[in-house]
This record gives C-alpha cells, structure tokens and sequence, in this order.
C-alpha cells in the first residue's frame, strides 16, 4: 500500500514559516517530501528555516511576503509559477494580535492592522494561489486559525473576530472549489507555546487555568500541530475538506 502521507514532488508554500507553528510544518512537509517554499515578512528569518531544512536533506527555498502587502502576493506566486509551474499546497499561516485589552479601547488602527494581515491576507493569498491549483486539477490549502474563532478569548475579541472569518472563509471556498479538485480546511490551534502567545504564557494564573481546563495541563509545542497539517494536506485525507480541526487538549469539548 502507497504513503497516503508522502508528498513528494509538491510544491508547498507556507506563510508565516520563520518561527513557532509555521516553521514546524515547514520542516514536517519537507520530511516527507514536499518542496517548501518558506515566507514570512522578514525572509532573511526564513532563508534560515530553509537552510536548515536543506542541511537535513529537504528542499526548501526561503521568499518575502507580508500578509497584509497585496503586492507581494502576486510576486511570491508569479516566482511559483515561473520556478515550478504548479502549486499543490498553501498553508495561510501568518497571523498578529497588535492589541489586548478591553474591546472598547481597541485602537482602529489595530483593528485595521490585525484585519488585513488575518483576513484580507489570507483571503487574497488563496485567491491567488486558487488559479494554480485550477490548472493543475488539484490543491489543498490550510488556514490557521485558533480556537479563538470559535470561543473567543477575554481581551481578545478583535484577534478572535478575525479567526472566526477565517472559519467561515474556510467552509465557503470548500464548497466553492471542492469539485474542481480543490480542498481547503482549517487548523485550530488551542494554547501553542509561540511567540503571538508570548504574553498568555507569561499572564498570572495561566497554569492554574490550564489545569482546570484542559485534559493535558499545558501549552502544546509548535511541533504537536504538524500531524494534523500534513493529514490536512495530504491524500490520507481526500475526502476530508470545509472542516475546522481543533487541537487545543480538550479545551472544547
């Protein structure tokens, strides 16, 4: 029987890749096989992710992209199409929270901020990426979103209202473009020791809350979120598209 899990000879492209959940799916692709194109704001960031993934055997090369620049959608995926001429996977991983606090006192331009880099990046990402995959008859794209966007934090509704776009976007282009070969979903990630959750890891009380909340009583690492990516994006999972996977330690239940 085949590797329903191998992704050899796909090309994937990973936003957010230079640190924390996005690094960690960059180098569990390139494990089994996938060629990583690794993306964030800051590529020199990347190209050490990707140095590191070629230096254990991997391919991987390192590119800039900011989420919120619309202008760097269209580089990133014309270098795809003139490097590769296909783009099988797309993992929509970057994401910020500028602002903490109060809904009331929200800044709008935190609101502006933490819209166009989770939601409007995104969105346009996939509406660019979505043509390649057309023309290859197949693809797979995977939204990070958080349990947030399901049952939203206190001093975190802004964060949480922009995940819980990312849900519904993630259940529409599943509908819209499973017959045409093309799968999306979304991770939910529950508590991930990452640098976006910096100041949660460090709020008084947080381990007494994990432990009256959560069926494992700690932060997951970057690296737990991996097998349900690559299951997300892989053919073990070809009947599987418009679904929300949380793993979160039974935080939702």
């Amino acid at each position: 029987m085949s590797d329903r899990f191998d992704l050899s000879g796909r090309i994937a492209l990973i936003a957010g890749a230079s640190r924390g959940i996005g690094e960690a799916i960059a180098h569990g692709f390139a494990q089994h096989g996938a060629t990583v194109i690794c993306s964030s704001r800051k590529q020199a960031d990347c190209e050490k992710v990707a140095e590191a993934i070629r230096d254990a055997g991997g391919e991987a090369i390192s590119a800039e992209l900011h989420l919120g620049e619309l202008s760097h959608h269209d580089k990133i995926i014309d270098m795809i199409a003139e490097k590769y001429g296909r783009l099988d996977i797309l993992v929509n991983n970057g994401a910020t929270n500028p602002y903490m606090g109060p809904a009331h006192e929200a800044p709008e331009g935190a609101y502006d901020k933490t819209f166009d880099v989770n939601v409007k990046g995104p969105y346009y990402l996939s509406s660019k990426a979505i043509p390649l995959m057309l023309k290859n008859g197949k693809g797979a794209i995977v939204n990070v979103a958080s349990v947030d966007g399901i049952q939203p934090g206190k001093g975190r509704v802004i964060y949480g209202m922009t995940k819980a776009a990312i849900i519904s976007m993630t259940k529409g282009m599943a509908k819209e473009y499973g017959n045409h070969g093309i799968r999306v979903n979304a991770l939910l990630p529950g508590f991930t020791d990452t640098k976006l959750a910096s100041a949660l890891k460090k709020a008084p009380g947080m381990q007494k809350f994990m432990d009256e909340n959560l069926a494992i009583s700690r932060m997951a690492q970057p690296e737990e979120m991996v097998g349900a990516v690559l299951y997300m994006v892989s053919d073990a999972s070809s009947y599987f598209t418009g679904q929300g996977m949380v793993v979160d330690a039974g935080a939702i239940i």
